[in-house]
């Protein structure tokens, strides 16, 4: 090879090597230093900062209560990890006012308002093998039953099935409930329990590994939080709690620069192998199916990059005759409708970005 193409090549090299040493893998383990109780807030210190790129193991608690209450329910005290108790022990005194325990936050350094990060799932851990539901206040048939009533639901993870019952099998789908961003500095805290445009609280059961979420960023560095880990849920939620359970996610953060081209994301949307997703979130349910039916227009119409996009009237009509509009969760104060598209629907060989 010429010493003109050599040093080129060398060049080309040295240019590549700064993105691909950016792309690190990080963990978080669960400690009273790298949680939050109940809330969202863009004044929160970050437990760690990262790049865009970058990939973070963060390990969860369960909303199932302390080690204590677990025993007594009949969770073997060796099912329990120890660092559950150790986080127990130090509750800070500005907790609330949800009653989720979150790790994080991750700061996303590129991360600014009126940009877009991708949360990529890439992978959900089991880390017990039992899972809690318990009926509380709040639930969608209160008045029926007010509770309280709680049972411990053993898990196999070798099957990945749950003991339900006598004669009833629980298939297991792990998911976190709540994962979220920090909302504008201008809001303060906000709690960790009723979803919202920074998700938060979606209990979004088809937010399994392999997919991807994508959240407007409202605050600068993103400041994402996560947490609720359900072994496996109902639309709907109606009782208030899912196969309530702990979990270590491993995830990728991707910064997805604000275009001026194009209408801004308001609201959070999702991505599986087979669907396209949009949410909304609102004490009203017939408002929170307004929002994600609208958001789903503007993503076939104005945003949708893998394919070409529809005029907003054959996306609407394309809902209606192809998609499905189903019921997240009916508690949490705030509804949740989210719509589903089935990526199969579109034909056009998927675009491939220019080398």
């Amino acid at each position: 090879m010429p010493p003109k193409t050599l040093r080129t090549a060398a060049l080309c090299v040295l240019a590549l090597a700064p993105l691909a040493q950016a792309q690190k893998t990080h963990t978080l383990p669960a400690t009273p230093q790298t949680v939050v109780w109940g809330h969202f807030d863009a004044s929160l210190p970050p437990a760690l900062t990262v790049h865009s790129g970058d990939t973070v193991i963060m390990q969860t608690l369960s909303t199932c209560g302390t080690p204590a209450s677990l025993e007594a329910r009949g969770v073997a005290p060796a099912d329990i990890p120890p660092y559950v108790q150790t986080i127990w022990d130090n509750i800070p005194a500005d907790k609330g006012p949800g009653s989720h325990i979150l790790t994080g936050p991750v700061t996303i350094a590129e991360a600014e308002p009126g940009d877009v990060l991708e949360v990529r799932i890439k992978k959900i851990h089991l880390d017990v093998p039992w899972a809690c539901n318990s009926q509380l206040k709040g639930g969608f048939l209160d008045a029926d039953f007010p509770g309280p009533h709680a049972k411990i639901i053993p898990l196999d993870r070798t099957r990945m099935t749950g003991n339900f019952a006598p004669g009833v099998t629980v298939p297991l789908r792990p998911f976190f409930g709540d994962m979220g961003l920090a909302p504008a500095p201008e809001s303060g805290r906000i709690s960790s329990g009723p979803p919202g445009a920074n998700a938060g609280n979606m209990d979004l059961k088809e937010l399994t590994a392999g997919t991807s979420v994508f959240i407007p960023v409202r605050a600068k560095g993103a400041l994402f939080q996560t947490g609720d880990g359900h072994a496996g849920q109902g639309n709907g939620e109606i009782d208030i709690m899912a196969l309530e359970t702990q979990l270590t996610g491993t995830f990728q953060f991707i910064v997805h620069k604000k275009k001026e081209a194009e209408p801004p994301l308001e609201w959070p949307r999702a991505e599986t192998p087979t669907h396209y997703i949009s949410t909304g979130f609102d004490r009203d349910l017939t408002q929170a199916a307004t929002i994600s039916i609208h958001n789903m227009i503007t993503f076939l119409s104005a945003q949708m990059t893998d394919h070409p996009r529809l005029s907003p009237e054959d996306a609407y009509a394309l809902i209606s005759v192809a998609c499905d509009v189903d019921v997240t969760e009916l508690v949490d104060g705030n509804k949740g409708i989210h719509t589903m598209c089935p990526k199969s629907l579109f034909t056009t060989p998927k675009k491939t970005p220019k080398k």
